[in-house]
């Protein structure tokens, strides 16, 4: 059987591997972006069309087979009409592929702008918030324990999330690359009865951001509500009254790896302004 099959299977060559390897990628993006959406069932129903064609080949049944194949020129049609919000997500998704990392630079360099704006309002009208930016070990525990969001890091965004009296107020908004994950996100409090005893004066959002970067490398930026100062936490870290050119260098660090090219003294020590 081996021998029979093997002159009808054409032989595999590395051009053929990266030629199905690519259109395998573009259907799993496409049906991932279908899946959970009303156009999920659209494209079950054409599958079954395409089944049931098939079937009507090899069973000869004419008829059925001729009635299919004259509604075949205008299913390209059809299928652009049908799901044209499909795929143009799918066109922005491929844009948004960090191409040598050139586009990846500057979506994050933007969402930094974003969050410090945010942040600079927030400390101007002290109102209290936790941002948390997701980085290699990922945060899903916690994103689900919130409110799920999946939009787009603004400025507006952010200072209405944690706009006195909302209903998300309290909690964290975790960040996953460009888009808020989640908001009112429960973080764990951290617990060592040493720091505990350094930073008795400050709240919980200040015992929760050192509590989520005890085991992540995560990076969470923390206002403080009556004091209306910036605080940033990693590695289990707090480093307390940051500026705002401070603020913006730790976290384009953080997002690209590179420290922001300006002039400026040596950076303190993370603990400088604990107690």
């Amino acid at each position: 059987m081996p021998q029979i099959l093997m002159p009808v299977i054409p032989k595999l060559t590395v051009t053929a591997v990266i030629d199905i390897l690519a259109v395998a990628v573009l259907l799993y993006n496409f049906i991932l972006m279908l899946r959970g959406r009303r156009a999920m069932h659209v494209f079950t129903g054409l599958l079954a069309l395409v089944v049931l064609y098939l079937v009507a080949l090899m069973m000869g049944l004419n008829l059925l087979r001729s009635v299919l194949a004259a509604l075949a020129p205008y299913t390209a049609i059809a299928l652009i009409v049908m799901f044209q919000a499909e795929i143009r997500r799918l066109l922005t998704r491929i844009g948004r592929i960090r191409w040598l990392g050139l586009g990846g630079q500057l979506e994050r360099r933007e969402v930094v702008d974003e969050i410090v704006l945010a942040v600079q309002q927030m400390v101007e009208d002290k109102t209290g918030a936790l941002i948390v930016m997701e980085r290699e070990i990922g945060l899903r525990t916690f994103i689900e324990s919130g409110v799920a969001l999946d939009a787009m890091v603004s400025r507006d965004l952010l200072c209405s999330i944690f706009h006195h009296g909302g209903q998300l107020h309290d909690g964290a908004v975790i960040i996953q690359g460009d888009r808020v994950a989640a908001a009112a996100c429960f973080l764990p409090l951290h617990t060592h009865p040493v720091t505990t005893r350094k930073i008795g004066t400050l709240g919980t959002r200040h015992r929760a951001a050192i509590g989520v970067t005890d085991d992540t490398d995560a990076l969470a930026v923390v206002v403080s509500e009556e004091r209306g100062e910036i605080s940033i936490a990693w590695r289990g870290e707090l480093e307390q009254d940051v500026g705002i050119d401070r603020l913006r260098d730790r976290l384009i660090h953080h997002a690209t790896g590179r420290t922001a090219r300006r002039n400026q003294a040596p950076e303190p020590e993370l603990r400088r302004a604990q107690p």
